[in-house]
């Protein structure tokens, strides 16, 4: 079975929820109906991800749930996580904590664990508003390894170098 990877990256702080839901659930139906499998791989450090994972559910739950998953990548054992575990399993279909940024000094972790999603990555869609920061420095690595880039802060603006 082909896997398809899809991650996702933006701000920390978003400030139409809403419509960034409504967005991202368009792209997920379309990425479960033209895929045999869809794992969408998301963080947990900020408003974007907390729309990402929502919308991944909502789908699942409302349109079709046989072929995804939502899989947390952590860069370490957070606190939160060690402490709600059985919560993190029943939210999420899958949980991984990355190696590389798990052994890194924590102010890097997140940008190497990013780093790691990209490049497993068949497609990244973020939402980005401004050129600076984290994510906006993830996806310019991600533009950088030749990745498709859908910035739905930009009417799903597509972005591919290949």
């Amino acid at each position: 079975m082909r896997i398809y990877s899809v991650a996702f990256l933006g701000h920390r702080y978003v400030d139409n929820i809403i419509k960034v839901e409504n967005l991202l659930e368009e792209q997920i139906r379309k990425l479960i109906d033209e895929n045999e499998y869809v794992d969408f791989l998301v963080g947990r450090n900020g408003d974007f991800d907390q729309c990402v994972s929502s919308s991944v559910l909502r789908v699942r739950k409302n349109y079709r749930d046989d072929n995804s998953a939502l899989v947390l990548v952590l860069p370490y054992p957070t606190a939160e996580y060690l402490n709600n575990e059985n919560y993190f399993h029943g939210y999420y279909t899958d949980i991984e904590i990355s190696h590389a940024a798990s052994m890194a000094h924590p102010k890097s972790a997140i940008q190497i664990r990013n780093r790691e999603m990209v490049d497993r990555a068949d497609l990244i869609i973020c939402y980005i508003e401004h050129e600076k920061g984290g994510a906006w420095q993830t996806v310019e690595y991600a533009i950088k390894q030749g990745k498709t880039v859908i910035n739905l802060a930009n009417e799903n603006e597509t972005v591919n170098l290949l």
